[in-house]
């Protein structure tokens, strides 16, 4: 039996700063949406493009960057992402119009590409099966924390100087990160492979092809306009990744994985998961600060809930995957989120935030026992030494979810709003509650109309979502078994480590 690295705990730490600066940034970003898009006269499709930008590129590059981890050094793959992530966050304090921001957000989602796979997959590599469920639990936590107090601190921040700071207060955690790797972290790296560019060529265009398309749903159809061209393309580069990763003496993903009912349940039903959840707060920020008037800081604090409910969601999971295991914990989680979506499709313009609260609440408990089970549950398929293209894999398909949840979620509700607006309201007053806010001047009966289209766009999108994590619940149930690792999987410990 392998001795455990003795600094593996070490390690832990600094995997979840890595991981923390990922978190707050996400959070605080949401947050300042609603400034940033009056400050710079973004519209809703530019706020659309500012997130999601960022999640394409992190999901297009997410599969060649943990198949860089495992040739070239973990550690070194990520100090790298750090640094132009921390880079690209200090540009971005300079940007005065959403094509500086959405640049910015590129340059930042490169870097976040190069970090996640490595996290997770030296999380992996490091922690024995024994222990790589608090392992993970400590780190989900970690990322609670950051989930509580970055929106409150972007609110704050917001409040006293712009939206351009939530950007600088990723700058000293990246410093912070970059410090403790190199002191605390040993490399860790796989088997040299050859590189496999034409993958990494498709998965990218597939995936920026296919987002586009959908974020062009509200303006030109299904197939009009270049919808149609756009979705082609989409088809064919995803479709032929997937041929030639098959094919391919030495593939860049080990598509084989999916032949394991614990790595596809988990990996197919996570997608759902955040299809549903990715919109989440991007929409519920506009609710708090168009629809209630809430302030940024106030808007920020609106998330504790969430986040403090996952966090205890998350400790309790840890000891109850060992009980009654990881497929009924996935189940019972799920369960809980699609209440919670059930419950914010009842929220109209006078609810206030009672019923939002409670919700949110709910998530985050089903959040924090379903999330971490279920990355366990594959987490333990993948090899050692194709943790990081393993993880990277994993990572891919969440961040597709996500990237196809604000999408579509985004999609439904421009489309939704200007739908339920009056036929004799102003053209630009429909493009978004924004835009009809900003035109107002004090016209009661166009603010009224306005949040209530809001609201009721709003009711449908989460309706989507419950219905969508109700299938993943399903799902995880009918393939994933709880079973011991399979031989393939390697116990951690056994990966070459060179300090």
């Amino acid at each position: 039996m392998e001795t455990r690295n003795p600094r593996r705990w070490w390690i832990l730490i600094v995997l979840c700063l890595s991981s923390l600066v990922l978190v707050i940034d996400s959070m605080a970003l949401t947050v300042a949406v609603p400034s940033m898009t009056e400050d710079i006269g973004a519209s809703a499709q530019d706020a659309q493009w500012i997130l999601d930008s960022y999640i394409l590129v992190f999901a297009g590059l997410l599969l060649t960057s943990g198949s860089l981890g495992d040739r070239f050094g973990r550690r070194k793959i990520m100090i790298i992402g750090l640094l132009l992530f921390g880079a690209a966050s200090l540009a971005a304090t300079f940007c005065t119009n959403p094509g500086e921001v959405i640049a910015a957000r590129v340059a930042m989602g490169v870097g976040g590409a190069l970090i996640m796979p490595s996290t997770l997959s030296i999380l992996i590599t490091v922690f024995d099966e024994e222990e790589r469920g608090k392992a993970m639990a400590a780190w989900g936590s970690v990322s609670m924390l950051g989930l509580v107090g970055s929106p409150v601190l972007g609110g704050v921040l917001i409040d006293h100087f712009s939206w351009h700071s939530i950007f600088f207060i990723n700058v000293p955690v990246v410093a912070l990160a970059v410090l403790a790797a190199l002191v605390l972290m040993p490399e860790s790296k796989g088997p040299w492979q050859k590189p496999d560019p034409l993958g990494a060529v498709l998965s990218a265009a597939g995936m920026t092809a296919l987002v586009w398309w959908i974020i062009e749903l509200p303006q030109h159809g299904a197939f009009g306009g270049h919808s149609a061209i756009t979705l082609a393309v989409a088809v064919i580069a995803l479709g032929g990744f997937v041929v030639w990763e098959n094919v391919t003496p030495e593939p860049m993903v080990p598509l084989v994985l999916f032949k394991h009912r614990n790595f596809s349940g988990g990996s197919v039903s996570l997608a759902l998961v955040q299809i549903g959840t990715g919109g989440l707060l991007l929409v519920l920020t506009q609710y708090l600060q168009f629809v209630l008037g809430y302030s940024p800081v106030k808007a920020g604090l609106a998330f504790v809930p969430l986040a403090v409910a996952a966090l205890v969601g998350n400790t309790a999971g840890a000891g109850l995957a060992a009980r009654i295991g990881n497929r009924f914990l996935v189940l019972a989680g799920m369960l809980v989120m699609a209440c919670s979506f059930a419950l914010l499709a009842t929220v109209s313009s006078s609810t206030g935030f009672a019923v939002p609260a409670v919700a949110l609440g709910l998530l985050g408990l089903g959040a924090g026992l379903a999330m971490p089970a279920a990355v366990g549950a594959l987490m333990g398929t993948i090899p050692a030494e194709k943790a990081g293209v393993g993880s990277a894999l994993n990572d891919t398909i969440q961040q597709a979810g996500t990237a196809l949840g604000i999408a579509i979620l985004g999609s439904l509700l421009t489309s939704g709003f200007a739908a339920e607006m009056p036929a004799d309201a102003p053209e630009q007053a429909k493009h978004s509650i924004a835009g009809a806010l900003a035109l107002a001047h004090g016209d009661t009966g166009l603010i009224r109309a306005a949040r209530e289209a809001f609201t009721t766009s709003m009711s449908t999108t989460f309706t989507i979502s419950a219905i969508g994590v109700l299938a993943a619940a399903l799902l995880a149930t009918l393939v994933m078994r709880d079973t011991k690792p399979e031989p393939a999987a390697v116990p951690a410990g056994e990966p070459e480590l060179a300090v």
